[in-house]
């Protein structure tokens, strides 16, 4: 069986040769389907700096395989390939019954409400929420995986810098996934760039720092934003209670930075209006994304392309590039993406800008939540999309 180690990494296997990663077992065999999924997260959590979820999840495999309480729960959600991020849905659900104070135990092991992680002794608290609340976790499971990760700004505004470097016009922001649209907000946080340049809002409530390796190109350039929308299948409204809940369940339970940082996004969603509409990610390019003179359209998304099937990604990127015909001097667009780039979770935030520059260029590397960006000044021309897959970040 799997174990992890007290630091958090995954030792051993789950019974399954390549646990979590190559090819995915099929859904006719679902427990060793569901076992992989739950490793692969695993994984990508122990990367991404969570011991407390890397824990937790690879308990959660071990218990599909000897039949527990687990798999009672998943097996009738079983789906191909990383299961429509069932591993993440799996912890958001048990993260909102902590945060509900619905599962007092193991709430003791969550930084999230006040509890210290105890490794040795979280398993068992973990699968008795499980099988206590297994028709609850069950309605939750419906939950579509939605973070909205503020972190991020520090990768994607690199973009946003770029663009309004280049055209010299302010940004009519357009988000892609855009969940909460709490990144549509990304100006009024207060960014502190190596060098000593600082921009953004001055007096933000929110504060990235010492997260670039390496001096930001434009770090001077002001960012002027004129409007703001957003699309996503399901919106979420962050000024509501379930909104905020719904957001807070889906940040990992031992990352009290991105649990605080979430809070200040969200208050300063609740002053800064951006409508989120609903929508499929092409229908609504084609309609609210198309250039404005005397501004740059700046389309964006972050770690949205591995959630969409190949045919909803077809179709995006058509809808992208039709729109992007459209463009002219004075009418710029500009498509950023942050999408992963390995499997290890590597991210690579890019940009296209019509009619000054539509070939591909890489602006940095980054982690999933915005950490240690890597800028990449001038950096490779390309024809095509980043290329991207691997566990997921969210």
């Amino acid at each position: 069986m799997t174990r992890a180690t007290e630091s958090g990494a995954v030792v051993g296997a789950t019974g399954e040769p390549g646990a979590g990663a190559g090819t995915p077992p099929p859904t006719t065999q679902p427990e060793r389907l569901i076992a992989w999924q739950l490793i692969g997260q695993a994984r990508a959590c122990q990367v991404m700096g969570s011991p407390l979820y890397t824990h937790l999840l690879t308990t959660a495999a071990q218990d599909v395989l000897a039949g527990g309480p687990t798999a009672e729960l998943l097996v009738p959600w079983v789906r191909p390939g990383r299961g429509d991020a069932a591993a993440l849905r799996l912890m958001a659900a048990v993260h909102r019954l902590v945060l509900t104070r619905a599962a007092p135990r193991l709430a003791l092991h969550y930084p999230t409400v006040g509890g210290t992680v105890d490794l040795a002794t979280v398993a068992a608290p973990f699968l008795a929420t499980i099988a206590e609340q297994r028709q609850q976790l069950a309605t939750d499971l419906q939950r579509p995986c939605q973070t909205n990760e503020p972190g991020r700004a520090a990768g994607l505004l690199l973009g946003l810098l770029e663009a309004s470097a280049v055209t010299g016009l302010p940004l009519s922001l357009r988000e892609v996934g855009a969940a909460a649209g709490l990144n549509l907000r990304m100006d009024a946080y207060r960014y502190e760039l190596p060098e000593g340049h600082v921009i953004g809002e001055p007096d933000g409530e929110l504060v990235l720092q010492g997260r670039w390796r390496g001096p930001v190109p434009h770090a001077a350039t002001r960012l002027r934003v004129v409007d703001r929308r957003g699309g996503d299948r399901t919106p979420i409204d962050p000024t509501t209670s379930e909104g905020r809940l719904s957001l807070s369940a889906s940040v990992w339970g031992d990352q009290l930075d991105r649990f605080q940082r979430l809070g200040a996004a969200i208050r300063i969603a609740s002053r800064i209006p951006a409508q989120i509409d609903r929508a499929e990610a092409d229908v609504w390019v084609r309609e609210h994304a198309r250039p404005v003179r005397g501004r740059c359209t700046l389309l964006y998304h972050s770690i949205v392309e591995e959630y969409l099937s190949t045919d909803e990604l077809d179709r995006f990127h058509t809808a992208v590039e039709t729109v992007a015909t459209q463009a002219t001097d004075d009418a710029p667009f500009a498509w950023v993406r942050m999408e992963p780039s390995s499997e290890l979770r590597h991210h690579t935030v890019s940009i296209r800008l019509w009619p000054q520059g539509p070939e591909l260029r890489h602006l940095a590397r980054t982690g999933a939540h915005g950490d240690a960006v890597i800028p990449l000044g001038n950096g490779p021309r390309d024809a095509g999309p980043a290329a991207g897959n691997g566990g997921s970040a969210r």
